[in-house]
């Protein structure tokens, strides 16, 4: 934590102010909730599946590992709070491109390979991701393999 950060702190403790979160994009909000979702869906967390989720984040939604891990945050409790994926899909604008929607499909797909397997629950999630983003089922295997080409090439 930063001396800036550290001084903000004290100050709304000293004075009873409560910090106010950072403004997010909803869709930036959704897509990270989306992530944080099939990071989950197996029931297990592993510091992997953690460490890709923070990594894509901070590429794609986030300026700083700061900002990173607090929508990481807020996605999660907004993922707690959703009753369904499609809800989260829904929440991502329409008018997006082909390849906006790709690429989080293919984000989904390293952050369920994260940890070296792909399970039954997460495969099924990132299948059904993909067919609620549009998707046929020869572009969400190409989404796969693509990611998991990254994924080889960044180890």
């Amino acid at each position: 934590m930063s001396l800036v950060s550290r001084l903000r702190a004290y100050a709304a403790e000293a004075f009873g102010l409560a910090e106010r979160p950072e403004p997010v994009d909803d869709t930036h909000l959704a897509a990270t909730a989306l992530l944080v979702h099939v990071a989950r869906v197996d029931g297990i967390l592993a510091p992997a599946e953690s460490d890709r989720l923070a990594r894509l984040v901070l590429g794609r939604y986030a300026a700083t590992p700061e900002a990173a891990n607090a929508l990481i945050a807020r996605a999660s409790a907004f993922d707690a709070e959703t009753r369904d994926v499609a809800s989260l899909v829904e929440m991502l604008p329409h008018a997006a491109d082909d390849a906006e929607r790709a690429r989080l499909l293919a984000m989904a797909w390293s952050v369920a390979g994260a940890d070296g397997t792909v399970d039954e629950f997460e495969e099924a999630l990132v299948w059904r991701l993909g067919r609620l983003l549009g998707f046929d089922e020869a572009a969400i295997g190409q989404a796969r393999a693509e990611a998991a080409g990254r994924s080889e090439s960044a180890s």
